[in-house]
């Protein structure tokens, strides 16, 4: 008789398995935009408390918030203002000194893990464009000069800017400043040093520029008739966060550069907004995306062109502004603090040993069940 041999064969096969199966990591922003009175780094650690998150990504790097981070299990994602990148193109100096200043006092006893040389830079500094390369660059020499290899340098992108037509995915391509060849060889640099590419994703921002979109796809909304095909591949979408993944993926591909990973720097919701009419920025849609994506994060599905799915994802942002601040509202914990939807952002690895237990029952049952 086989079976005992062929049960034997499995359980070997089986413990061969990992012991966690990874999922993206779920992380926030925060933001000195929302300053409040209270000192930052122990506003910072009582918002990751409370969201239950060990992912932090700061909009404005802060040597006294880092420092509150030493020893723990945060991982940092640090920014370089946009102001400082043309003086960090310019002379290699400004960028050593900068990390003299954010990282070097720190690491490896904080966990950074990422710099990211400006914010949506060519939005801001459409004129400087030609700078953004050499910084980056002058910022990853600067780092292996000190001996530190295992932090990646990027840059973040807007969504809508950076690309062309997002839907459908399948014909989206990367949209070059006027005059200039920047992805090529930025896609190079980040493949050379295994770096992500940093993306701002927003399905609130796209679905108010396209008025055809449903609110329920932007929402994660499950409704029978809540998709969009992509007849040139075939793939039916049911919500915009995977739309606009897939269509940087494509990019990516059409660049030559599909294996580059890829880490959704800003996304989320309003639960206001700046104008009168934003009727669709409102506390329950806010919380109803947010517990979409948290959910989509969390089952490990991917997207169709990305079955590992994003590497992270940072919510836009920690705390709400003050009262009397303006703009849009994007915190998911009011300024006080206090909780401000009913979100679990927790997430964990699915555990490998999970799989191979209901793997060996299903197994043991047919063998025993089956002669």
């Amino acid at each position: 008789m086989l079976r005992i041999p062929l049960f034997l064969i499995s359980l070997y096969l089986l413990s061969l398995l990992p012991l966690t199966l990874p999922l993206p990591s779920i992380g926030v922003t925060y933001s000195a935009a929302s300053a409040a009175p209270s000192p930052a780094a122990e506003r910072i650690a009582a918002g990751l408390q409370r969201l239950n998150l060990r992912s932090l990504r700061l909009e404005d790097s802060d040597p006294s918030i880092t420092r509150s981070l030493l020893y723990s299990n945060t991982t940092l994602f640090l920014t370089i203002p946009n102001y400082m990148v043309t003086p960090m193109a310019q002379n290699r100096s400004v960028a050593q000194s900068w990390l003299y200043t954010h990282v070097v006092p720190f690491y490896p006893r904080v966990k950074i893990t990422t710099i990211s040389v400006g914010n949506a830079f060519p939005d801001v500094y459409p004129e400087a464009i030609n700078d953004l390369l050499p910084a980056i660059s002058n910022v990853h020499v600067s780092l292996r000069d000190i001996g530190i290899r295992k932090i990646s340098v990027s840059t973040s992108f807007s969504f809508v800017t950076a690309l062309s037509s997002p839907f459908p995915p399948s014909t989206a391509q990367f949209q070059e400043p006027p005059g200039v060849t920047l992805f090529g060889p930025l896609l190079q640099f980040l493949q050379d040093t295994n770096s992500s590419f940093l993306i701002n994703l927003y399905p609130y921002n796209l679905y108010r520029l396209r008025p055809e979109i449903p609110l329920g796809i932007a929402l994660f909304q499950e409704h029978p008739f809540n998709f969009r095909d992509d007849f040139t591949t075939g793939v039916r979408y049911r919500n915009l966060f995977d739309v606009m993944v897939d269509a940087v993926v494509t990019a990516l591909a059409v660049a030559g550069y599909e294996t580059v990973p890829l880490v959704v720097t800003e996304t989320g919701w309003p639960s206001a907004g700046a104008a009168g009419n934003e009727f669709d920025a409102n506390l329950g849609y806010a919380e109803i995306y947010l517990r979409g994506l948290v959910k989509h994060l969390k089952s490990g599905t991917g997207t169709p062109l990305l079955k590992d799915g994003v590497r992270e994802a940072f919510v836009y942002e920690m705390f709400d502004k003050e009262e009397g601040g303006t703009g849009r509202s994007w915190g998911v914990l009011y300024a006080n603090g206090t909780a401000k939807y009913h979100v679990d952002f927790s997430c964990s690895s699915v555990s490998g040993i999970h799989v191979a237990v209901t793997i060996i029952f299903l197994l043991l049952v047919m063998w025993l069940c089956y002669p």
